[in-house]
């Protein structure tokens, strides 16, 4: 007699494996819970991922986005639009609790968390102290879809506000494509300036696009 092995659902193979086994497939039927009549929510959860090709296009489409897709409705879309914002929200605690910048990795996925989503470019600025501990971080800038003015002496005045000697820069580009265009290059020159004026060290610049991203400092542009 052929011995038939059934596959773990993917809560039991989470307790019995740890999370970090579960593929994306599985993950998000995790989230999604049931599925249809019709149709398993491993089923549902395989196609969705298939039809917006990422789980980050999946979790940052609009509702209008699903229409196609069996299964889910109003309800399922307000679980998935919540996981992207716990995530983002995730990330922003956690920068706020660690005692300091543990790595470039660990700002660039907080810098992702909170300007991927982004419809219109934002300049954010992380304000640290001489040990890179975080002292905060602001939003200081908002434009539109394809363009944000940046004002290097705000970001000055914000630094000296707190006492910080150094930051790191980060703004979004909408349109997903990550490589700094030649006026990112230029703002970020006149901010390298203007904080060295006042000794406060610009230790990156980070361009957020979808799924993607440019570090100056990696570049070696700063």
């Amino acid at each position: 007699m052929d011995i038939v092995f059934t596959p773990l659902k993917p809560r039991e193979k989470m307790l019995k494996y740890g999370i970090e086994s579960l593929t994306d497939i599985e993950l998000l039927a995790l989230f999604l819970r049931t599925g249809t009549p019709e149709k398993c929510v491993l089923t549902i959860a395989r196609e969705m991922l298939t039809h917006f090709g990422s789980l980050y296009a999946l979790l940052s489409s609009s509702l209008e986005d699903f229409k196609d897709i069996q299964g889910i409705g109003l309800a399922k879309y307000a679980q998935l639009r919540g996981i992207g914002e716990l995530a983002r929200r995730y990330y922003n605690a956690r920068l706020l609790e660690e005692s300091s910048l543990l790595s470039p990795e660990m700002a660039r996925e907080f810098l992702q968390s909170q300007l991927m989503s982004e419809e219109r470019e934002i300049f954010m600025v992380i304000f640290l102290d001489n040990q890179n501990r975080i002292l905060k971080h602001s939003r200081l800038f908002s434009g539109t879809i394809n363009n944000v003015e940046v004002h290097p002496r705000e970001i000055v005045r914000e630094a000296l506000k707190v006492n910080a000697a150094g930051v790191i820069l980060a703004h979004n580009h909408p349109s997903g494509n990550a490589e700094p265009s030649k006026a990112d290059k230029q703002i970020t020159e006149r901010v390298v300036k203007c904080c060295q004026f006042m000794g406060i060290r610009v230790l990156d610049h980070l361009v957020i696009g979808r799924g993607e991203s440019v570090s100056f400092a990696e570049r070696g542009w700063i």
